[in-house]
């Protein structure tokens, strides 16, 4: 099979499409037929650190069929339609099959198509452990999401707004029309105004992107409130570590996410994008071949959405 294979030392971008062994699923696993993967922050900064997978094949949200199933596969079948993430289990989606766990995967609803399906998994998860979890969102709840228009601040934004929160949407000049189109009740364009302008009384702050003191944060929460750090640069993440538990003494509390895979969180959201509830927002559109142009894409940090690889055209 096909597959696009990292290595420090291939090509400028360290990725290679090769010729590898198709994989076999061992007991408990499906062997899914790729269609559509897409990319996360997860993939890029292991291979920024010089780290991947064993298999040398990145790409954690899958989408596709079931070609085969291994010994004690219970809750699939053969041409079952499944999405789900992978980066608990090695990753393997850049590529034309992967062996998979079938805890792992869900079902794809026959009217969701599979690039809508791969758009899912690690950032609408990450969006809604934030909010239900370590937010304790309510409705009626005052909610700021700095990094609104990328792929995990995109299906957080609706999301709130399925909450029935009031949204204010932290973003460039050029998302403001489409953040606007999927609910935002207001919206700070960051290339004009600092993130201290705004009046605070916040309930939840989502900080994904971004390089903001964690104590503008905090000044920004009202009584109660928490404010969730889910990315931004490496050295806001650093900061939260250094003082975030200091700066959670009170009732604001500073807050971090890692999120987790959840088949039972996959199905919620798979609901609400049958329903039309909700979204995926998909930037950009590559083939296999064409994964290491999605990477540096991706790592300019500009996407407005998500980016994903058909690998089925």
């Amino acid at each position: 099979m096909k597959a696009v294979v990292y290595s420090k030392k291939s090509a400028s971008s360290g990725m290679r499409l090769e010729e590898v062994e198709k994989p076999s699923p061992a007991t408990g696993q499906v062997l899914v037929k790729i269609h559509t993967v897409s990319l996360n922050a997860a993939d890029y900064r292991s291979m920024q650190m010089g780290i991947g997978p064993k298999s040398g094949i990145f790409g954690a949200d899958i989408a596709g069929r079931i070609e085969t199933v291994g010994p004690e596969v219970k809750k699939f079948k053969v041409g079952d339609e499944v999405f789900g993430d992978l980066s608990g289990c090695g990753f393997g989606g850049l590529a034309e099959y992967v062996a998979a766990p079938e805890n792992l995967l869900a079902a794809k609803a026959e009217s969701v198509s599979y690039e809508d399906a791969a758009a899912v998994p690690m950032a609408s998860l990450t969006a809604l452990q934030a909010l239900r979890d370590k937010g304790r969102i309510k409705s009626g709840h005052r909610v700021l999401i700095v990094g609104a228009s990328g792929g995990v601040g995109l299906f957080a934004l609706q999301l709130a707004k399925h909450f029935g929160a009031h949204v204010t949407a932290v973003c460039s000049s050029k998302r403001t029309e489409l953040v606007s189109s999927l609910g935002a009740d207001s919206i700070l364009d960051y290339t004009k105004n600092e993130l201290s302008s705004l009046p605070g009384n916040f309930d939840v702050i989502l900080a994904i992107n971004g390089n903001y003191s964690i104590f503008t944060y905090k000044k920004l929460l009202t009584p109660g409130g928490s404010c969730v750090i889910v990315g931004g640069a490496l050295s806001q993440i650093f900061r939260f570590f250094l003082l975030g538990p200091f700066l959670s003494i009170g009732s604001r509390k500073i807050r971090f996410l890692a999120g987790k895979a959840s088949t039972e969180d996959l199905e919620f959201v798979m609901r609400l994008v049958e329903e039309g509830r909700i979204r995926p927002v998909i930037d950009k559109r590559y083939s296999l071949q064409e994964a290491g142009e999605a990477f540096e894409y991706l790592k300019a940090g500009h996407a407005g959405g998500k980016v994903v690889i058909n690998v089925i055209s």
